[in-house]
């Protein structure tokens, strides 16, 4: 079964001579229980798309498909919301800094309007391997790493079917990012899920990924399995330089 389906996507800023487009014509598949990646430089338009799925990005044209169901325009029920949640970059800036943690959970399941809340509450801690004692801390007594898992947390907390992360290690240290990545491998055999990720990591992107997409300036430029990109053999030019570029300085 397709999870997320897009095609011929394109996204944009501003209207007329001021308009940017950010993303131009992208088609892609991500099967259910899978974990995509999505790969390129900075503005290279990987971040827009899912800004475009989650309405955050109201601009665009094409094709989205979740689950089979189309959406349009960038308005988004409760239901949307209990199928798809997005991991955000920087853990800090995506956390209330007067809510503990216990306030950011409890608040985000009474909004999914789901019950016993206090166990679940709980439940999402030891999930992402907190436990009880980081409960009633605010974020800026939280780690990095910490702050992720509560962010990991608060999109589990609907119970969503599909996650996708916008660069969800690269704020870390590097000591930490290896840890918060195999517990989104963890969590996502535990639970079925599936994942769209965004990195300009490709080391990263090989180790989380069964397929990934390489954009550039807007454009997906090839589709290749983690296998392709681990034997080095991508077939378009832009694929090979990032591939150099992500080995060179370890030889």
């Amino acid at each position: 079964m397709i999870a997320l389906e897009i095609r011929d996507l394109n996204v944009w800023f501003g209207h007329a001579h001021d308009r940017v487009d950010a993303v131009r014509g992208a088609s892609l598949e991500v099967m259910q229980g899978e974990s995509f990646g999505l790969v390129g430089e900075s503005g290279s338009g990987k971040s827009t798309i899912l800004r475009a799925i989650t309405g955050l990005a109201p601009h665009w044209s094409g094709t989205i498909n979740v689950e089979g169901q189309p959406l349009s325009g960038s308005r988004r029920d409760r239901s949307f919301f209990r199928t798809i949640q997005m991991v955000f970059q920087d853990p800090y800036a995506s956390l209330h800094p007067r809510h503990t943690v216990d306030q950011v959970l409890s608040e985000t399941i009474h909004l999914h309007g789901l019950d016993n809340i206090d166990k679940r509450v709980a439940g999402l801690l030891d999930d992402v391997g907190l436990g009880q004692r980081f409960r009633f801390r605010f974020p800026h007594q939280l780690s990095g790493g910490q702050r992720q898992r509560v962010a990991i947390a608060r999109a589990l907390a609907g119970e969503p079917d599909i996650l996708l992360l916008d660069e969800p290690t690269s704020a870390l240290d590097v000591s930490v990012q290896a840890e918060v990545l195999n517990l989104l491998t963890d969590l996502r055999k535990q639970r079925g899920l599936t994942y769209l990720m965004v990195s300009h990591d490709l080391p990263v992107i090989a180790h989380m990924c069964k397929k990934l997409a390489v954009m550039r300036n807007g454009e997906i430029v090839e589709v290749m399995s983690s296998e392709t990109l681990r034997t080095g053999r991508p077939n378009h030019e832009y694929s090979k330089q990032l591939l150099t570029a992500s080995v060179a300085p370890h030889q």
